[in-house]
């Protein structure tokens, strides 16, 4: 491939990359504006109260985790800060790596071992 080629290539990539960027920006500071106007500027976990600067702490959390389901009415947000925001995707990485059950999830059997086994028949022959 020609250098000219490969310069075309990655301003392509560029562009494309700018305004996939632009869009979530777009996307992005319109349900955080609507959140801000629809819910008090509290971090719904720890009930910490933003205002003025400190107004840029409060996040936009989707219930969901899907950034694309932005009802009007606000039913999958909820303000957080950026602390307690962070350790909602943590608990969510660290469920994912567990092998503990999740809700409408299917728990797997952990072990086949059964200590019990036979307890019955030793303890009737007990009597």
């Amino acid at each position: 491939m020609s250098p000219i080629n490969k310069r075309a290539d990655g301003d392509r990539r560029d562009q494309f990359i700018a305004e996939a960027r632009r869009q979530q920006e777009i996307r992005m500071n319109g349900y955080r504006e609507q959140a801000l106007k629809l819910f008090p500027p509290i971090c719904s976990h720890c009930g910490r109260e933003f205002e003025g600067k400190r107004l840029r702490e409060l996040t936009v959390h989707h219930k969901d985790h899907n950034h694309e389901n932005n009802p009007h009415d606000g039913s999958n947000w909820e303000l957080l800060c950026l602390y307690c925001h962070d350790n909602e995707h943590s608990r969510h990485l660290v469920a994912d790596w567990s092998d503990e059950l999740t809700p409408g999830g299917v728990q797997k059997q952990a072990s086949t071992y059964n200590p019990f086994a036979g307890l019955d028949d030793l303890l009737k022959g007990k009597k």
